[in-house]
């Protein structure tokens, strides 16, 4: 029984298996908490939700085995450090859940474990509200709008009229030919006021671009999924 036990400890370190179980299954709980949030109503990658999912239990383990021990907690501080370098860029609400599934690792690993539940909720339902009300603040939505005009189409000004009337932001992103060069594509950023007037919008283009190719989508994403 002493060789077995002997498995548990190491360096001066002991483990309570009751204790250690408790904490991994509340990380587990905690981390499908986040899991969830990130997942509700939002677009995500199945890594991107295993990596929140899993992230506490595992910063708890570590916080378990080096609690007390400055040497070891300092190289942990370092190895995580280093994952920034070997990871794709994120958005902001992506590195936002990291850091939260981190945290409540660190609470769930130093013994708070109901505290962990209640941060994990109460991140949760607040970033779900500001999503909401984010979604609402706006006056339109953002529009990619992409309009094929012929090469001796002046485009620098030949739209604005169109775009102040049924847009309130409006951003050429980006201009390049097609077709052996006689045709010019060109790709705008815009916020339309009314997303009922979408389709009067783009039949006043196509009087201005000789009825060419017209296209509204919404935005590509310009970031890595993690």
């Amino acid at each position: 029984m002493e060789i077995f036990q002997s498995i548990f400890d190491a360096a001066g370190t002991t483990l309570d298996l009751a204790d250690f179980a408790i904490c991994v299954g509340g990380a587990l709980l905690v981390g499908l908490i986040i899991a969830a949030f990130y997942m509700f109503r939002n677009s995500y990658s199945q890594s991107m939700a295993v990596t929140l999912a899993l992230m506490p239990a595992i910063v708890t383990v570590i916080i378990l085995v080096v609690n007390g021990n400055i040497g070891a907690g300092i190289a942990v501080a370092g190895a995580f450090s280093l994952v920034r370098f070997r990871s794709a860029p994120g958005s902001a609400k992506e590195i936002v859940m990291i850091f939260l599934a981190m945290s409540t690792g660190l609470l769930i690993g130093m013994g708070f474990i109901a505290y962990a539940l209640l941060f994990a909720a109460i991140i949760g339902v607040a970033n779900l509200i500001y999503n909401t009300l984010g979604k609402k603040a706006g006056p339109g939505e953002k529009k990619q709008l992409r309009i094929t005009i012929p090469e001796d189409l002046d485009y620098s000004s030949r739209f604005d009229d169109v775009f102040s009337k049924y847009t309130t932001s409006c951003e050429l992103r980006n201009v390049k030919t097609t077709n052996m060069g006689s045709l010019y594509k060109l790709t705008y950023l815009v916020t339309v006021k009314d997303i009922s007037s979408e389709k009067m919008m783009i039949d006043e283009l196509r009087t201005r671009n000789g009825n060419l190719e017209i296209s509204v989508s919404y935005p590509e994403s310009d970031h890595t999924e993690l």
